[in-house]
């Protein structure tokens, strides 16, 4: 369809009109956006100033993953490469990373929106909701239901 476009003939008026600049547009506005810094194990980080689109779509990718590699993917995407196995050697556990990512991302989205206190109250509502529920045995003993013995009759 773009190919079509280019093929049809173009009048001496429509040569002269600017082409819309996504390069210089996107260098302008980047240069406006407040890039947020945070510190963890002693480093700084400057985070990006909008959530690239290759977090994102690993982020859906792997949301359910637990290979570290897919991890490490996903956070050398804000904030470099090996920060996953340098964290890990500082004891970062599953929760601060599932703060700091959440912290992260509402951070760049918009910048001053969440505290790190507010993160870590999203990441515990989060995991409590993967809780899993009571099985069927605990759920029958709560409320008085008896297991059916023997076959039918």
């Amino acid at each position: 369809m773009i190919d079509d476009v280019q093929d049809q003939e173009h009048t001496p008026d429509e040569d002269q009109l600017d082409a819309a600049d996504f390069d210089a547009f996107f260098a302008e506005e980047i240069a406006t956006r407040p890039r947020e810094r945070l510190t963890l194990f002693g480093k700084s980080y400057v985070l990006p100033e909008s959530l690239p689109i290759m977090f994102t779509l690993q982020m859906t990718r792997v949301q359910d993953s637990q290979d570290p590699d897919d991890v490490a993917r996903l956070l050398a995407i804000l904030f470099g490469s090996d920060v996953l196995t340098t964290w890990a050697e500082h004891g970062l556990t599953d929760r601060q990373l599932g703060v700091l990512l959440i912290y992260s991302a509402a951070t760049i989205r918009r910048p001053g929106s969440i505290t790190l206190a507010r993160a870590a109250e999203l990441y515990d509502e989060q995991e409590a909701g993967k809780a899993a529920g009571p099985n069927r045995a605990t759920r029958r003993a709560k409320t008085g239901k008896k297991k059916r013995s023997g076959g039918r009759s």
